[in-house]
């Protein structure tokens, strides 16, 4: 059998929504609207950082349309740096996935998965850990056998996302399990809520992290039918649903609960499970809350090592991780290096230490990424499949949302901020050292195979 030297398009549209969707929609929208509402105190400023944040994906997702159209290749946000700014910031995006916010966010997502397990099943913190490894393993096995398989799995785990929050709502709805009077006063704050604008900054953090991933899919590009079309599509749909989604679902916890007993993100949950299903509640949204993140980290395995592919595949890693199974034509190896670092990371933090530690460099890369859309268009023109509408006040608007955001960050947690800045710094050495001749070695070897090719053709 002969090994596959390219990656194999098999996803539609359906598909990829599917995958937004599902990577998305994970723990963040269990965990996050607590602390959302108890730092803001209000309702209606709860919903306006909702609009905010998913105004911020809608208009970041249409960009990224026109930039996956541009480059339809394996490795999303890598490629667009790589060809807007050069190899040396694609380098150090590479190398920030690869050691913060993969792992980071894979382990983040393994961890909530482990608490809720530990929820039900009563286990220690090793056992939720050990939990939390099993899972990484487990998912990352399943993308390795095909990547067909994990999106039709994707699919059925979103539809069943979809359809148990919109049962929540309805029931909540239907029993009259809640109070209207949760929502007033409707602007002004609560009592015991932090005072404006430091009230902001931790909602816009737990907004973010609710929303991340949208950006990953790009990464697949490899692998989606005619992905010119597919990707913006599905980026611009799956991210509209999501939005929804969270405001939705977060209307319905406040109606179920009211601010005044909001205490953490696992009680909250708990409260509103246990307002619709009695004492069972808990478990019963435990057990959505899990299979959720299964969907989340299979999205996750799926696009974020296509990174590393790329990358190997550019001489800017090692050359091992632009393998692709033989039977499969999937990139094991790359798969493997973010299960294997994910699993430590699990080993060594907890979840809010991890999230700290990846959010404000990987909110920065993102904007970066948007601002390769100013340097191709200026570049190429604005011929291409797919034109970012609005243009150029759509990626404006992204990025000074970006920059008031990353000023939030780095005033909330300086220390982590930098520490995610520091890491990605020790990478720029490694790249002069190890990588930069070889990259160039190959794509003068790269030229001088399309050259022949050329020639060959002409002839």
């Amino acid at each position: 059998m002969r090994p596959p030297r390219a990656l194999r398009r098999e996803l539609d549209v359906a598909a990829v929504t599917a995958l937004v969707i599902g990577e998305v929609i994970a723990v963040g929208i269990f965990l996050t609207p607590a602390s959302m509402a108890r730092s803001l105190g209000s309702p209606f400023l709860l919903l306006v950082v909702w609009l905010v944040m998913g105004g911020m994906a809608v208009t970041g997702a249409l960009c990224y349309g026109e930039l996956a159209a541009r480059r339809p290749e394996a490795g999303g946000g890598y490629v667009y740096l790589r060809d807007g700014y050069g190899s040396a910031i694609s380098f150090l995006y590479g190398w920030k996935c690869m050691l913060v916010m993969d792992p980071g966010i894979t382990a983040a997502l393994a961890i909530g998965l482990g608490s809720y397990v530990g929820y039900l099943l009563a286990l220690s913190a090793a056992g939720q850990k050990a939990v939390a490894v099993a899972a990484i393993l487990a998912v990352a096995t399943v993308n390795v056998l095909g990547v067909r398989l994990g999106a039709r799995l994707m699919q059925w785990i979103t539809a069943f996302k979809l359809g148990a929050l919109a049962m929540i709502a309805i029931l909540a709805l239907a029993l009259g399990a809640g109070h209207w009077s949760n929502f007033v006063p409707l602007v002004a704050q609560r009592a015991g809520a932090d005072p404006l604008p430091g009230a902001l900054a931790p909602a816009f953090v737990g907004a973010f992290f609710a929303f991340g991933g949208w950006w990953e899919i790009g990464k697949l590009a490899g692998e989606a039918r005619d992905p010119a079309r597919t990707l913006p599509r599905a980026l611009t749909l799956g991210v509209a649903v999501v939005t929804v989604v969270y405001i939705m679902t977060s209307a319905v916890f406040l109606y179920l609960v009211p601010l005044e007993r909001v205490t953490s993100g696992e009680t909250f949950a708990a409260q509103a499970g246990e307002a619709l299903f009695g004492r069972a509640g808990g478990r019963v949204f435990a057990g959505i809350v899990i299979i959720a993140v299964v969907g989340s980290l299979l999205a996750l395995l799926m696009a974020l090592p296509r990174v590393y592919y790329a990358m190997a595949r550019d001489g800017l890693f090692f050359k091992g991780a632009a393998v692709l199974h033989p039977r499969f034509g999937t990139p094991a190896r790359a798969i493997g290096i973010q299960a294997a670092i994910a699993s430590v990371l699990v080993l060594l933090g907890t979840f809010n230490q991890i999230v700290a530690y990846f959010i404000f460099i990987t909110v920065l890369f993102v904007g970066l990424t948007v601002g390769a859309l100013f340097v191709l268009r200026r570049r190429e023109g604005s011929v291409a499949a797919y034109r970012t509408p609005g243009y150029p006040l759509t990626p404006t608007i992204f990025l000074l949302l970006v920059t008031a955001l990353l000023i939030l960050l780095a005033g909330h947690a300086p220390l982590q901020a930098a520490l995610g800045v520091g890491i990605v710094g020790l990478g720029a050495p490694v790249y002069l050292v190890a990588f930069r001749r070889r990259h160039i070695t190959a794509q003068t070897t790269s030229d001088d195979l399309d050259s022949n090719h050329t020639a060959s053709g002409s002839g």
